[in-house]
């Protein structure tokens, strides 16, 4: 047992990441990138999920988040995230979508005409 503010062994950090993904590194197919939006779906996920699995459904349960978000509030690197997340979306746990895309630049002129025309209308 370690004491308070005691830091964990270098080798047991390098272990629990293979652990919780069963020593698989991503798929080839990978579909995440970190501004991916993620939520939990309506199919509600076994009894036997592994702690990480069934946290990280809980989280997503409220709503979407990035798959940078969720690395954070889970205290996990990008890459076990990522294996995580693949696994419950291919059993239909998880629901993906991508980021809204950046907004296209608008002509300022355009915009002038459109202030201009309700300072006329509105005062």
């Amino acid at each position: 047992m370690r004491a308070p503010g005691e830091q964990e062994p270098e080798s047991a950090q390098l272990v629990r990441p293979y652990v919780i993904t069963n020593g698989r590194g991503l798929p080839e197919n990978d579909q995440f990138n970190l501004i991916t939006l993620v939520t939990a779906s309506e199919e509600r996920p076994p009894s036997h999920l592994d702690p990480e699995k069934r946290g990280l459904l809980e989280l997503c349960s409220g709503g979407y988040l990035s798959v940078a978000e969720i690395a954070g509030h889970m205290g996990l690197p990008i890459g076990i995230v990522k294996v995580l997340l693949s696994d419950l979306s291919s059993d239909g746990y998880l629901i993906t979508r991508a980021p809204a895309p950046p907004a296209q630049l608008v002509d300022v002129s355009l915009l002038q005409e459109v202030l201009d025309g309700l300072q006329a209308r509105f005062g």
